[in-house]
């Protein structure tokens, strides 16, 4: 299969999600761009492309229409309403929906058979529906789950510690919003654990900054964008180079039957298998609750 990558949605996520990739080593090859404003498209694409002589890697980038969407190993769906400054991720339940219903249809009338690879919110519900409505298995279905949630706990336990971030091991998991939560029980500072370096004060400073981070960023500057950007990116690279990487996505969960961010292993066929943490009561009491939160949004749906 051509290392294709679809971008349905040219906003501010799905550009910077373009971007990322563009400024990255990558197995991709050909990058299509899907939009309402077709014409918009176009000038993004051309924009692109005047970066190619410096780029790493030589992408074939271009505007297009569903079509493309047949021989593509990912279709990434970055379209659906902005959250505003009033509104919770969930706020957007409806109005993305009817959005994401239509574009669904029109991806598999085409005969795509790759990897969905969803980053609109709420991100948990919006996989669910994806994999719902395009009745592909589930393994095929990712969400950009805790991802981000993930990597700003990792900036923030690093800048505090004055440690690389790669260095930091430890997750969020739960639904990619407000229910979300530090498992602290299996964080680590390489192979340390990190009681030895953070009080529980600081872990639930450190845990409330990364639940309200987008809350903060959209409040300064509107939208945030860069962040999710370079968590597509990782998640792509780790299923065109069959990596079997861990990454924190939303992935199914077939004893609740919701699709809920944990870690996962992620390779040329999507989630590969879940890696299931040991939790104590009170995070398993956290992980029951994040589950009827989406539940129940989905329930909304129906």
């Amino acid at each position: 299969m051509n290392n294709k990558v679809v971008i349905i949605g040219c906003g501010n996520v799905g550009m910077s999600y373009a971007y990322a990739l563009l400024n990255q080593r990558t197995h991709v090859n050909e990058l299509v761009l899907i939009d309402l404003d077709y014409e918009r498209t176009v000038g993004e694409a051309m924009d692109l492309n005047h970066c190619l002589a410096f780029a790493p890697s030589k992408i074939n980038i271009h505007a297009g229409d569903y079509s493309d969407c047949k021989d593509a190993k990912i279709v990434c769906i970055a379209a659906g309403a902005n959250q505003e400054k009033h509104e919770s991720r969930m706020d957007l339940i409806y109005k993305n929906a009817k959005i994401f219903k239509s574009i669904i249809n029109k991806v598999m009338e085409n005969g795509f058979n790759g990897i969905f690879l969803v980053a609109t919110n709420p991100l948990d519900v919006m996989t669910y529906i994806t994999w719902k409505y395009s009745n592909l298995p589930s393994n095929q279905v990712i969400g950009s789950g805790t991802s981000l949630d993930s990597a700003r706990l990792k900036y923030l336990i690093g800048d505090k510690l004055k440690i690389n971030p790669k260095n930091v091991h430890a997750y969020v998991i739960g639904e990619h919003g407000d229910s979300e939560f530090v498992p602290w029980s299996n964080a680590n500072i390489g192979l340390q654990n990190i009681n030895d370096y953070l009080t529980k004060e600081e872990m639930v400073k450190i845990a409330d900054d990364v639940k309200n981070a987008a809350y903060e960023i959209i409040k300064r500057k509107g939208a945030t964008y860069y962040g999710i950007g370079i968590c597509l990116v990782r998640i792509t690279n780790a299923i065109l180079a069959d990596e079997n990487a861990i990454i924190s996505v939303s992935c199914y969960d077939e004893n609740n039957d919701v699709y809920i961010g944990c870690p996962a292993i992620i390779g040329s066929h999507g989630v590969k298998q879940k890696v299931y943490l040991k939790l104590n009561d009170e995070e398993t009491k956290k992980l029951e609750n994040s589950i009827m939160v989406i539940k129940k949004a989905i329930q909304s749906l129906e």
